[in-house]
């Protein structure tokens, strides 16, 4: 053989140890190797934790300022990269350095071609690092890369991608205790010489943690929204209800012009009647009402043009729950309803839940009170994050050790 593959080349650089591995998707398949499936794994020394993921690294051994790192990009160990050409996943590397190389005509830079995912994992109370609900993000990131003709990434290999980078970078999951949480930032995008418009020779997907502070650290502060006007978030039978990665750029002149009158955020109505409720700029709407007996129910809008948020699907199942004991109704919510609500609130990744105090509406302002029930669902769903409440839901799940998430 007169060339040395890609991987195996990484894998014979110095510093790195490299053996063979059987997976745990490879047991589970009877032995078979998954299509995307190693056969040769590289693991950096430097990488691990206490809890056998290698000697002498903690869980926030980094030693960082976790109350004030805020939500933004941080320095870690490195990322995970899997590449996809010739219609296969490659055995997927541990990349140091925070940079990418493509190809001047990628169809991501020309196109859009790409789509990506938020989610989190959690230092827990009992000293286990565990992934907040990612099958949901597999599976989220599934139905954009068929909306977006981009290669499936197959949901064991989504988490095993996300198990790896968090294990990866231990040292810098902000401890239990801190309110912190790693954000996991998996994406996936086209790339290659692709001039004419048609989905890109090859792919990567990739996964950054990236450790991040409590948006509320003081508890929630409800803030005022500005109904956008003149612009749309999404298009019926778009691509809103996807997570591509272009849907998002239109949103930041909007927002910095709702800043600058002293709204931090904006709600998009629907772009054909402007009738009805979309969604805040990058998390979902849920308003909260009593009825009958004093029985509150949990609204959020039903559309094709919004993305589903993860969250708003466990809140709405903690929401039914016999803990809550709300009604919950997902159907579309028109713009009068604001009178309605006695509670409004945005939900995403990110912020988990965001109160809201007022909605501004051209001349008209919508004004909520109260947000006591919007903080009741976000403690107690903060709580079962952070194993201070029992998961009854099955929501989270334990980051293995590095050998096991790297294999």
């Amino acid at each position: 053989m007169t060339a040395i593959s890609s991987a195996l080349r990484r894998a014979l650089r110095p510093g790195r140890r490299c053996f063979h591995v059987a997976s745990r998707q490879q047991r589970a398949n009877g032995g078979r190797q998954p299509s995307w499936a190693p056969l040769v794994r590289c693991q950096r020394p430097a990488a691990g934790s206490r809890r056998g993921l290698g000697a002498g690294v903690e869980v926030g051994s980094a030693g960082l300022d976790w109350a004030r790192i805020g939500f933004d990009f941080q320095p870690t160990n490195g990322f995970v990269k899997f590449d996809w050409k010739d219609g296969r996943w490659d055995a997927g590397t541990f990349e140091p350095e925070p940079y990418l190389k493509m190809h001047v005509m990628s169809s991501a830079i020309h196109y859009g071609q790409g789509v990506y995912e938020g989610a989190k994992a959690h230092h827990c109370a009992d000293g286990e690092v565990r992934l907040w609900n990612i099958d949901a993000n597999a599976k989220r990131m599934t139905e954009g890369c068929a909306r977006m003709m981009m290669p499936e990434v197959p949901e064991a290999l989504f988490v095993k991608a996300c198990e790896w980078a968090v294990a990866a970078n231990l040292a810098y999951v902000p401890p239990y205790g801190s309110g912190g949480a790693m954000y996991i930032r998996p994406y996936i995008f086209g790339h290659g010489p692709q001039l004419g418009l048609s989905p890109a020779p090859t792919f990567s997907f990739c996964v950054l943690a990236i450790p991040v502070s409590s948006y509320y650290a003081g508890g929630l502060k409800p803030i005022d929204v500005l109904v956008a006007d003149g612009y749309d978030r999404a298009a019926p039978q778009g691509v809103g209800n996807v997570k591509a990665s272009g849907n998002y750029g239109s949103d930041i002149l909007v927002t910095l012009n709702a800043r600058a009158e002293g709204y931090p955020t904006v709600l998009y109505l629907d772009a054909k009647e402007k009738k009805y409720i979309e969604e805040f700029s990058v998390s979902n709407f849920v308003g909260l009402k009593a009825g009958a007996g004093g029985k509150l129910t949990y609204v959020t809008p039903d559309t094709d043009s919004v993305l589903r948020s993860t969250t708003n699907d466990l809140l709405m199942e903690l929401a039914a729950s016999d803990d809550f004991g709300m009604a919950v109704e997902r159907r579309p919510v028109p713009v009068e309803e604001l009178d309605d609500f006695d509670e409004v609130a945005g939900c995403g990744t990110a912020v988990v839940m965001m109160g809201v105090k007022s909605i501004t509406l051209k001349d008209k302002v919508y004004e909520y009170g109260s947000i006591d029930n919007v903080e009741r669902l976000y403690d107690r769903y903060r709580a079962i994050q952070f194993g201070e409440a029992p998961d009854a839901f099955g929501w989270g799940s334990v980051v293995p050790p590095l050998p096991d998430a790297a294999a």
